[in-house]
This record gives C-alpha cells, sequence and structure tokens, in this order.
C-alpha cells in the first residue's frame, strides 16, 4: 500500500470483505477494522512520515481454526512502544501519543511490535462457537482456495528479515 492516507480506506475495505466471507473471527470484524486502520494509519504517518516513496506492507491470514492474523510493516525508523505514556494515565490524559496503540491493544486478542517497532502484530482469535451449517465439500474448498488466492498467508520469519 502507498503511503498516503487515501489508500488506508479502500483497502482496509477489501480486507474486511474478505475476512467477513472467510468467517475466521464472525461478528469480531468491526474490532478487527478499527484495529487495522490505526495500525495503517500508525504506519502511513508515523512510521513512514507520509514519505510517497516507501510502502506499507500488510500480510494477513485467515483461518477458521486459528483465527486472524495480520502484520502492518512500514519502512520508518521504528520506535520503543514502551516509551509511549499510557493515556489513560491521570497525568496522560491530555498527552495525544498512545491511544491509537491503546485502541488496537483492546480490539485484538494479542498486539505486539517487532522489528524495533516497524512491524505491528496482531491476532484475533476465532468467535466462539456459532450454530455451523453445513456445506458440500465442493463449497467450503472452493471457498477455502478463494480465500487463500486472496489473502497472502503470513510466512515464518527467518532471523534478520527485519
Amino acid at each position: 500500500m502507498p503511503s498516503e492516507i487515501k489508500a488506508i480506506s479502500p483497502l482496509v475495505d477489501r480486507l474486511i470483505r474478505l475476512i467477513e466471507e472467510s468467517h475466521c473471527v464472525a461478528g469480531e470484524e468491526l474490532a478487527v477494522e478499527l484495529a487495522l486502520r490505526e495500525a495503517l494509519g500508525n504506519a502511513v504517518v508515523h512510521g513512514n512520515r507520509l514519505d510517497p516513496g516507501k510502502l506499507v506492507h500488510v500480510h494477513c491470514r485467515c483461518q477458521r481454526s486459528t483465527g486472524l492474523s495480520i502484520v502492518v510493516k512500514d519502512f520508518g525508523s521504528g520506535f520503543d512502544p514502551s516509551a509511549i505514556p499510557d493515556p489513560l494515565a491521570a497525568d496522560h490524559l491530555e498527552v495525544e501519543r498512545g491511544r491509537g496503540l491503546l485502541l488496537m491493544r483492546s480490539q485484538m486478542d494479542e498486539v505486539s511490535f517487532q522489528c524495533g517497532g516497524t512491524e505491528v502484530h496482531m491476532r484475533k482469535r476465532p468467535a466462539r462457537k456459532l450454530k455451523r451449517r453445513t456445506r458440500s465439500s465442493k463449497e467450503s474448498d472452493g471457498r477455502r482456495s478463494n480465500i487463500s488466492t486472496q489473502l497472502r498467508p503470513i510466512r515464518a520469519r527467518e532471523k534478520g528479515t527485519c
């Protein structure tokens, strides 16, 4: 994705549509959307500093059995998330930094920062068991292959890939 604010909504809208179709986090799509928009906004504005020569990479893996994993990577200088003040602390209520991190953490089950803060890893576990509809194996196989071709899976990272 280019480092432009206007590129965020089309990407998020497309990804959320695919996530909804996969049913990997059924009923939790709004939470994922909020966290994803914040992560992308941070990557564009704070990471890449709106530099049109830099991209934001998004990797998404969605499976009914394991849920959703999203990695957002920017090409900025990174940051130390522990240095960001807690926006809920009484003496930081008016500080404008840290609210996005709080939002991401509140909406996702796991959030971590890797590669010196240039990557945010987010995970949402599958929703509680819903009443399952039965499908023919042909329909299930078609849906699985359709999603796998549209959402690029996260590959195991090798050491030194940051």
